[in-house]
């Protein structure tokens, strides 16, 4: 994987629609905080003088979704759903607050404006790949393809590597490789 992300042509690939590339890179769950442990050593290489020769963002969804939540004041009365009204109560709820049907949703904003702050303080202009984690910490708060197809509409310009515990064939998602997920056909395994 690694050797394909520092490819620069996996930077500028284009597909058929002239965006670029959407990655999935599954994996066993069980290997869980192997990955985890990976992806901070990829991110500590990008950081250290630009060694990988690009920017590398880490965007979890499941730290992101609770930060929303606090900045909204929304995380106590999630609490008061699930214990009153249940898991599938708190899975709306998030959902309606977090705009998942938008591509101008809080998650798409959050990431977009990260990268803007990025691109601003950046001192030397590194290309960017982007990595999605926590899809199983967040599970069934958020699903995968959700985020992908809002992501895909706001953000062409930048490869997207999202890491998830389970199975995707190209056709479709089985997270923790025994839930499926629902159909994606946008994105392309990193690594068969």
């Amino acid at each position: 994987m690694e050797s394909m992300i520092e490819d620069t042509a996996f930077r500028h690939n284009r597909g058929l629609s002239n965006e670029v590339g959407y990655y999935i890179f599954d994996y066993p769950p069980k290997d869980e905080l192997i990955i985890r442990d990976y992806i901070k050593r990829l991110q500590g290489k990008a950081t250290t003088e630009g060694t990988l020769g690009f920017s590398l963002e880490v965007f979890d969804l499941y730290d992101m979704v609770l930060d929303i939540l606090e900045e909204k004041q929304f995380l106590e009365q999630c609490f008061k759903f699930e214990e009153k009204q249940g898991m599938d109560r708190i899975v709306r709820a998030v959902g309606n607050m977090l705009k998942l049907s938008d591509n101008t949703g809080l998650i798409v904003e959050k990431i977009r404006s990260r990268l803007a702050e990025r691109e601003e303080d950046a001192t030397v202009k590194f290309e960017t790949v982007i990595f999605i984690t926590g899809i199983g910490k967040i599970y069934p708060v958020l699903r995968s393809h959700k985020v992908l197809n809002n992501l895909h509409q706001a953000i062409d310009d930048i490869p997207v590597v999202m890491f998830y515990p389970g199975r995707y064939d190209e056709q479709k998602l089985m997270l923790f490789g025994t839930l499926q997920d629902d159909n994606y056909y946008r994105a392309f395994r990193l690594v068969d």
